[in-house]
């Protein structure tokens, strides 16, 4: 199991990564992906599935024509872990540079 990140390290992460944010109430970090149109939301949305299944690392995520929410936690660990940071700078990549 991955091991919880702490206050600190999880703020530390997250300076890191561009326009991830920690979640309030929940002891998890999220970002709101905004793209041209749906083909491109959903194409997003497609490649980091293909990401995740490969992490094995799911992420919770909602999607309304251009606009995809993401939320990452380890549920397991009962919150933010290394994996959930991989997992974020790895959405980053994958999307286009104006999301």
């Amino acid at each position: 199991m991955a091991e919880r990140l702490s206050a600190d390290a999880r703020k530390q992460a997250l300076g890191g990564i561009l326009g991830w944010t920690e979640v309030p109430g929940r002891e998890a970090i999220g970002k709101t992906f905004v793209f041209k149109d749906f083909n491109e939301a959903f194409g997003f949305m497609t490649r980091a599935a293909l990401v995740a299944e490969k992490m094995d690392h799911h992420p919770e995520w909602r999607n309304v024509y251009k606009t995809v929410e993401v939320v990452l936690s380890t549920h397991d660990a009962g919150g933010v872990t290394a994996l959930d940071i991989e997992l974020a700078k790895a959405m980053n990549a994958i999307a286009r540079p104006t999301a």
